[in-house]
């Protein structure tokens, strides 16, 4: 746990004359689960934009297993462990949900070039779709197009194409937006059930299921940090009620 596995010192993120992110500092170490809470808003996306390299950093750093990332590439902070889902559902709806993660996991390979032949599904590929798809409870819809699948089981085909990327550091962007109650349960505890050395950081607005997932919990308002704890700390801090809990 003393490892640290991401470092933000001061980060800024200026769109126009806007701060959107504004001065966030944050140490998080391995296998630690952190929730990025705040109103609609509060920069919290943006944040995420920045650690992922979707969004360019003022000023500030960004630190990945004590290596500099402030100006690496998405392609290249994704090749050193850094993978995120988004708010919107974003797949191939003709594809299979067996062919998706199969995409996800030729993605880093010489294979990516040949994507457009016919996808041999079998051997090692194929175990390990197996396996992913049995992490994610969907290894049963295996030969099911990505379109016929529900909302919620949209949702875990994306934590798939996110697993196959291998991540040392995972962003979750609103895993639970859109979903049924029993479908956020479902999503629940496979957040909860990802492996011990994935550290995670994971925006949410259900802020029962995300309190009770994570060790260390971000609030921010309008780009800037408000208070930094643990779950009890930050149910408790006065600041934190009086933008956020309490307006829900």
């Amino acid at each position: 746990m003393n490892e640290v596995a991401l470092r933000l010192e001061d980060v800024v993120v200026r769109y126009g004359g806007l701060n959107a992110v504004d001065g966030v500092s944050m140490t998080v170490h391995r296998s630690q689960r952190w929730a990025v809470i705040g109103p609609n808003g509060a920069g919290k996306t943006t944040l995420f934009k920045a650690i992922a390299g979707e969004a360019q950093v003022a000023s500030g750093t960004v630190h990945l297993h004590g290596r500099d990332i402030t100006r690496l590439s998405p392609y290249r902070r994704a090749r050193r462990g850094i993978s995120r889902t988004y708010q919107v559902t974003n797949l191939f709806p003709e594809l299979t949900v067996a062919e998706t993660v199969a995409l996800a996991l030729l993605a880093p390979t010489r294979a990516k070039w040949r994507a457009w032949w016919p996808l041999r599904l079998r051997g090692g590929l194929a175990d390990r779709i197996e396996q992913i798809l049995g992490r994610v409870r969907l290894a049963h819809r295996h030969a099911v197009r990505a379109d016929e699948l529900s909302h919620g089981e949209q949702r875990q085909l994306e934590l798939a194409l996110a697993l196959a990327a291998e991540p040392q550091v995972l962003l979750l962007d609103e895993p639970a937006a859109g979903l049924t109650a029993s479908e956020r349960t479902v999503l629940a505890d496979l957040i909860a059930e990802l492996p011990g050395d994935i550290t995670l950081l994971m925006i949410e607005h259900d802020i029962e299921m995300a309190l009770g997932l994570v060790d260390r919990v971000l609030c921010m308002n309008n780009g800037a940090p408000l208070a930094q704890g643990t779950p009890a700390e930050i149910r408790a801090n006065q600041d934190v009620q009086s933008v956020y809990l309490r307006a829900d």
